[in-house]
């Protein structure tokens, strides 16, 4: 009886942990991309709440969120697919459990007045981060225009001094996505988009990736994200919601909403039933592994790292495929 009784504390405490260790909102490291951007959302309109989830999302420059999670100071982090494969290759392991979107057109070349064309680039020197994405986006240029890297000359840029790289006259064009793309088109005057995502087309994917570890405490909860999520794009979708999205996106970057609306439309925001075609194994493009493939042999090509990545251990498609 008396032993009963002192046990009766130590199993409240244990109560009291074990209510507090359910209670640790999930970290998500997010940074300046539409598809990102979009999590506010999910914040705003208690989506995470109604699912059951707490969240905290933590706000980063694009590099410095994968910083980030490769220090373990975020449970998951929002990249381009690419950038995915890219950590798995260099020790900070992720898994792809989600697709947001794929990039039609945010992510361009610009090049200053005078240059109409990607051929045009032949002999000039491009800004850009290489290793990333950008810089495969690049090469698929090139490529589709009968030349390749030893045909420019490459100047290695954080994305984010885009605007300013280009209007210094440093360098003759440059790769960034939105909005970095977009305000290196308004710092240079008689600047254009010689090439974009939108002539490549599944190139770059947008995806929420997590830590192995975390996926093995907490899969419920990351399945109640995804959930979360889905109910976003619904709600994007919803014309009579544009108003308050927009306000909810351009106040999380300090744009007006006005400014904030051409950045959606280089963004393709993934149904659920678009989202489960592509992480149908394939080859090409329209495929998330096929589209992983060709990045992964462009950076082991380009030693961004040396041994391929197993594409598909990096992609867990299972998170869509739950959500009723």
């Amino acid at each position: 009886m008396k032993l009963t009784f002192l046990m009766r504390p130590i199993a409240v405490i244990m109560a009291l942990i074990a209510t507090a260790a359910v209670a640790e909102p999930l970290k998500i490291a997010y940074s300046d991309w539409p598809g990102w951007v979009a999590w506010d959302i999910a914040k705003e309109k208690g989506f995470f709440e109604k699912h059951g989830v707490e969240v905290e999302l933590l706000w980063f420059e694009y590099v410095a969120s994968m910083d980030a999670f490769a220090a373990g100071k975020a449970d998951a982090v929002c990249v381009a697919n690419g950038d995915s494969v890219v950590l798995n290759a260099t020790g900070a392991r992720n898994v792809m459990i989600l697709v947001n979107d794929y990039s039609n057109g945010n992510d361009k070349i610009v090049a200053r007045e005078g240059i109409a064309d990607v051929k045009a680039l032949k002999g000039k020197k491009i800004g850009v981060e290489i290793g990333f994405l950008s810089h495969a986006l690049l090469i698929k240029a090139l490529q589709d225009n009968g030349m390749s890297e030893k045909d420019v000359e490459l100047i290695n840029m954080p994305t984010h001094q885009a605007a300013q790289v280009l209007a210094s006259g440093d360098v003759d064009a440059i790769v960034a996505w939105q909005p970095h793309s977009g305000m290196a088109l308004k710092a240079s005057e008689g600047s254009t988009a010689v090439y974009t995502t939108a002539d490549a087309p599944g190139i770059i994917y947008d995806t929420l990736c997590v830590a192995p570890g975390s996926i093995l405490k907490r899969k419920a909860d990351w399945q109640k994200v995804v959930a979360a999520w889905y109910d976003v794009i619904d709600y994007m979708a919803d014309p009579a919601n544009e108003e308050e999205m927009l306000q909810i996106l351009s106040a999380r970057v300090g744009l007006t909403p006005a400014e904030y609306k051409p950045f959606l439309s280089g963004t393709y925001m993934m149904s659920k039933d678009e989202v489960l075609k592509a992480l149908e194994p394939g080859d090409g493009f329209e495929s998330l592994y096929g589209s992983c493939e060709v990045v992964n042999q462009f950076f082991v090509a380009n030693k961004v790292y040396e041994e391929p990545v197993a594409v598909k251990r990096t992609i867990d498609p299972s998170f869509t495929k739950s959500v009723k």
